[in-house]
């Protein structure tokens, strides 16, 4: 009797395990998929009341290996205001894969609560944890991808520049970010570039990414290559979509919609090498002036922290084309979005 009782229980974990839906990469989910979940969050910021309890009775276990001050309190906010629970883990008590493995960890966790968020330093723990869990796991950053953030992006860009990006475009049927052009400017050898680079190829929209010629700072060919293959897909519903890597700011920047970029110096670069990378990406510094190169209607993104000075000067982050503080709020109800989503509630 015991042993048929352990097969049906393992037999009901691999069901879950194998019907689950997680986000680690922008790469790995569908065009569908990442406009619900922008729908979904313009309408819980209009109407968090509708949501107040659509979660109830839910349990979040929020890993982390990297510290963030947005994506904690934005999860955790967004779950509490839903009616569920956030539990914070803080695996430098009890790092991540050492006393016991990642795969167990997924299979133990997944026992106790109904969805995971982990912000780890390597996307293949974070991806073997998503396969060995039998509820959602959410890549809230990693070396590869930061999915999260980007949605957020997303968001707020159609929120800013959707309804006057329909008009010009005469389509008010259109997703509000069809044909839009952002520009990110700086270190293009991070999560930040590559999951826009999947996500404006998923919801059609340009992007010029620029950096210098340098391989330190150039995006993987790999990444490039997969958000064509994803513009390739969507060439019926979009038309063309162009992803570029530029060595020019002024020529990333011309007649560009949206102008963002990212701190230069992640926890991860040791200080003996921060001069260095300064001067290597001094002439990508987002400045008023290089601003007048996009369009006058055109916005600025930095997904903070941001050092004025450094990645942009403080005249261009506390600017009237900044929207930067909108979209770190934005974090709060896209974050409730894709919780929804993951759990099926949309």
């Amino acid at each position: 009797m015991e042993k048929n009782e352990k097969l049906k229980k393992n037999s009901e974990q691999e069901l879950k395990k194998n019907s689950k839906q997680d986000l680690l990469s922008l790469n790995d989910v569908s065009t569908e998929f990442i406009l619900d979940v922008i729908e979904k969050a313009i309408d819980i910021k209009k109407n968090p009341e509708k949501y107040s309890s659509a979660l109830k009775g839910k349990t979040l276990l929020m890993i982390f290996e990297k510290p963030s001050l947005r994506t904690r309190v934005s999860f955790e906010v967004g779950m509490t205001q839903m009616g569920g629970h956030a539990i914070y883990y803080d695996v430098a008590t009890s790092p991540l894969g050492k006393k016991e493995t990642i795969e167990d960890t997924g299979k133990v966790v997944s026992r106790y609560v109904d969805i995971v968020m982990a912000r780890l330093f390597k996307f293949e723990d974070c991806k073997k944890l998503a396969e060995n869990a039998t509820v959602p796991v959410i890549d809230a950053l990693s070396d590869m991808n930061h999915p999260c953030q980007i949605l957020c992006d997303l968001m707020t860009i159609k929120e800013k520049l959707g309804k006057l990006n329909n008009s010009v475009n005469n389509d008010v049927n259109s997703n509000g970010l069809k044909g839009l052009t952002l520009a990110y400017l700086g270190d293009c050898k991070n999560n930040v570039t590559y999951s826009l680079m999947h996500g404006c190829a998923h919801v059609g929209m340009n992007i010029k990414v620029a950096c210098p010629n340098d391989k330190e700072y150039m995006p993987e060919q790999r990444i490039v290559d997969e958000a064509r293959m994803i513009a390739k897909k969507n060439i019926k519903l979009y038309g063309e979509i162009k992803i570029e890597v530029l060595h020019d700011a002024k020529e990333a920047v011309k007649n560009a919609d949206i102008v963002y970029t990212d701190s230069w110096m992640s926890y991860h670069i040791p200080k003996e090498l921060m001069e260095a990378r300064k001067q290597k990406l001094m002439p990508f510094q987002v400045t008023a002036q290089l601003m007048k190169y996009a369009k006058p209607t055109s916005v600025f993104m930095n997904c903070l922290p941001a050092m004025r000075g450094m990645e942009q000067t403080a005249e261009v982050v506390d600017g009237a084309q900044s929207i930067v503080f909108d979209q770190a709020e934005n974090r709060l109800h896209a974050q409730k979005a894709i919780m929804l989503k993951l759990l099926g509630k949309i």
